[in-house]
């Protein structure tokens, strides 16, 4: 075991969910930790209960002496605190190679992919914590029922010998992780500024999984050119009949894949199918994956984190198995590379919906200049009017012009949609924000629910 009690760290950009994470497990394991973010969220009131005090708003004052500098792709050259540790001489950490050390303390299961990844690292960290195994994990979203008390988490450091992690393609951070157990889920182009092609990116997942003894990848896709010779592989697919029986309380194809994904990992790490399965049925979800919100009038209101084509339409397509009279989607697109490169597959996806609302791009880390100048999410909501054989399509660039004209329609006299109408926000970034200012304003006062579908 490293000594990390003799370390002080300083994470910029703390309240994000892989970061926020770390700064909990290096806290626990003894070391000294501070850190700031540019806003408040879930995860620095996570941080506060555990005894940090996280500064809100990037100032040179909030870096303390002597501190490591730990930082993520998403935090810019000119920030005040990365900039006075460089002045010190201080080469910041890169939060991949900070997990990378911590992942190195125990046996690894290193999850990957496109999609799934969140959701099937944390149905493997789960279905350990069932088994008495009592893993360590690192989970890029907020799991119910997996901290103290019961409470969500997205970090931990059991006692147990296996540690959990959610491997990220999205900066190349993933290759400094050496796992015993490899597992992709799938593999598509995502995240364009970093990747130049498909090429590239399969090259990337091959070097993610040499070191490991044990790969599990799909057995429906095509992906020879992933399996290297020397290991032990196990394949996995969704609705597969046959052993282990999955009685899943999360709805949709995707998660029943994401379940089978996990089953095979643990299986090559020696425990039983059966066993792991059954330990799923409590899995609740991950919050902002299908997670119910709350009700408006006779509206039952979702959110998904879903930010590419595939993921759009894994989450209508979970929603549909709900039988919902009326399924209305409001989409927010992510970065305006991915919008970009893919806004008619996104339109093509939204056309599973009945009716649309289409956001303008939340931005992220870019702006909207040289070769992006001049993208919106109206590209997105044209596709979709395209695709969508007449369905309503409405292009809403902020959330405060969606929330009235949402509101207006759901409290109207009649209704404008009516029981059993399941309405979905979408998107990586804040629309989330709009499903609970609709659920919190809700005229006939019904409260919302923080558990998942």
């Amino acid at each position: 075991m490293s000594e990390w009690s003799g370390r002080r760290l300083h994470f910029v950009g703390v309240g994000g969910a892989g970061m926020s994470g770390l700064a909990l497990v290096c806290a626990r394991l003894g070391a000294k930790v501070t850190g700031s973010d540019r806003a408040d969220s879930s995860y620095m009131e996570r941080l506060r209960r555990a005894g940090l005090k996280p500064a809100v708003g990037h100032d040179g004052a909030n870096l303390p002496e002597g501190a490591e500098v730990v930082v993520s792709t998403a935090i810019a050259a000119d920030n005040p605190e990365l900039a006075l540790a460089r002045e010190r001489g201080v080469e910041p950490i890169h939060r991949g190679q900070l997990l990378a050390e911590l992942c190195a303390e125990k046996r690894l299961i290193a999850i990957a992919g496109t999609h799934g990844k969140t959701t099937t690292t944390a149905m493997t960290a789960w279905a350990l914590r069932q088994l008495g195994a009592d893993p360590a994990f690192f989970v890029g979203g907020e799991v119910p029922g997996l901290g103290p008390g019961g409470e969500a988490a997205n970090a931990g450091w059991g006692e147990g010998e296996w540690v959990v992690a959610e491997a990220d393609e999205s900066d190349a951070s993933f290759l400094r992780l050496q796992p015993e157990v490899a597992v992709v889920t799938n593999v598509e182009m995502d995240h364009h500024a970093r990747w130049g092609s498909l090429a590239e990116l399969h090259e990337a997942f091959v070097a993610f999984a040499a070191p490991a003894r044990g790969l599990v990848v799909p057995g429906d896709e095509e992906m020879g050119w992933l399996q290297g010779a020397g290991k032990e592989i196990a394949s996995f697919d969704g609705d597969t009949p046959g052993p282990p029986q999955l009685g899943l309380a999360v709805p949709g194809e995707h998660n029943r894949r994401n379940a089978r994904a996990a089953i095979a990992a643990l299986e090559l790490a020696g425990f039983d199918a059966d066993e792991v399965a059954a330990a799923l049925a409590g899995f609740g979800g991950v919050r902002r994956r299908l997670e119910r919100k709350g009700g408006r009038g006779p509206v039952s209101i979702y959110d998904d984190y879903a930010h590419h084509p595939t993921e759009v339409r894994a989450a209508l397509s979970a929603l549909r198995e709900g039988e919902p009279t009326r399924l209305l989607a409001v989409f927010q697109p992510h970065l305006y590379s991915r919008t970009k490169a893919l806004a008619e597959e996104f339109g093509a996806a939204l056309a599973l919906a009945d009716e649309a609302i289409v956001l303008d791009v939340y931005p992220a880390r870019e702006d909207p200049v040289g070769e992006l100048a001049g993208v919106s999410g109206l590209r997105v909501a044209q596709a979709a009017a395209e695709r969508g054989g007449g369905m309503p399509v409405w292009w809403l660039p902020t959330a405060g012009l969606a929330q009235r004209a949402l509101a207006d329609r759901l409290d109207g006299e009649p209704h404008r949609y009516g029981e059993g109408t399941v309405l979905v926000t979408i998107g990586a970034g804040d629309v989330f924000r709009l499903g609970e200012a609709l659920v919190a304003e809700d005229p006939a006062g019904r409260e919302g629910d923080d558990g998942a579908a």
